[in-house]
């Protein structure tokens, strides 16, 4: 899974890139084409800076899950992201260590684990690091503010 704007940053391209075409074709003049790829670069650029805007909140809603998972009172919900790499790295090491050494049979392992993997793997260390910062940052903000 990737981020919005490099979802979006491709197609986004092509698209200017046949917006430039068009207006070289139909735009007679020198000056009304600079005035056309002005704008339509302006537009570009309003919009990836608001998909950056959305990027940057989507991630910080997503630390926002994480920090509450990990501060949860119930030790299922505070531990399930634990338990499920557990169980990968088991799967791994069963498939790339233990069967091969042992002589048994494995299976491949499907494309989509190997996303979840990722996805999970990267979501466990933002989760454990915001969690650490969350734990240092009011302590920050008071003695920057003066308070004790």
């Amino acid at each position: 899974m990737g981020s919005i704007l490099n979802i979006l940053g491709k197609p986004l391209g092509s698209v200017l890139e046949g917006v430039g075409g068009i207006i070289d074709k139909f735009v007679t003049t020198d000056k009304e084409r600079l005035e056309a790829k002005a704008a339509v670069l302006k537009m570009t650029t309003d919009f990836q800076l608001e998909l950056a805007k959305v990027d940057a909140q989507f991630a910080a809603e997503q630390a926002k899950v994480l920090v509450a998972e990990a501060q949860s009172e119930s030790w299922l919900t505070r531990n399930w992201r634990p338990l499920l790499m557990l169980v990968f790295t088991f799967i791994i090491a069963y498939n790339f260590v233990l069967g091969p050494m042992l002589s048994l049979e494995t299976l491949p392992i499907p494309p989509d684990m190997w996303e979840l993997l990722k996805i999970g793997i990267g979501g466990y260390i933002v989760g454990r690091s915001a969690e650490n910062v969350a734990s240092w940052v009011p302590d920050m903000l008071n003695a920057k503010n003066g308070k004790k």
